[in-house]
């Protein structure tokens, strides 16, 4: 079981303000994605490639703090990962749950409540 660091995604309440800030920093371009009822997904851009995402809070748990990056670990089952987090002392945020051409993530914290997000990608479709 191997586990890797593969994105970034700012969760945030004003993704106007913190998108105009981050995009004038780095020079990243945006593309906004109506992502249905979880509402617009905010993907940041440089020369063209995807580097960050971008996103407003979804749980009651991400409305009640300031805007924050979250980080996503790539693992091979998001379900199982989460079924050892209560037992190592870490709590579930947001329950494994499967994003459309996205993956099945979940959002957990560590025991002293730093949060980090799962994901088993979807395949990309081959050409």
């Amino acid at each position: 079981m191997s586990a890797k660091f593969i994105w970034n995604e700012l969760i945030t309440s004003d993704q106007k303000v913190s998108g105009d800030f981050f995009c004038e920093l780095f020079g990243w371009e945006r593309e906004e994605v109506d992502m249905g009822p979880i509402g617009i997904y905010t993907l940041f851009k440089e020369d063209g490639n995807d580097v960050a995402g971008m996103m407003n809070p979804l749980t009651d748990y991400s409305r009640s703090r300031s805007p924050f990056w979250s980080a996503y670990i790539e693992v091979d089952d998001v379900d199982a990962y989460a079924a050892k987090v209560e037992e190592l002392s870490g709590t579930i945020i947001a329950p494994p749950e499967d994003i459309p051409n996205v993956g099945r993530v979940c959002m957990l914290t560590d025991p002293k409540g730093a949060p980090i997000s799962l994901m088993a990608p979807v395949a990309p479709p081959t050409e």
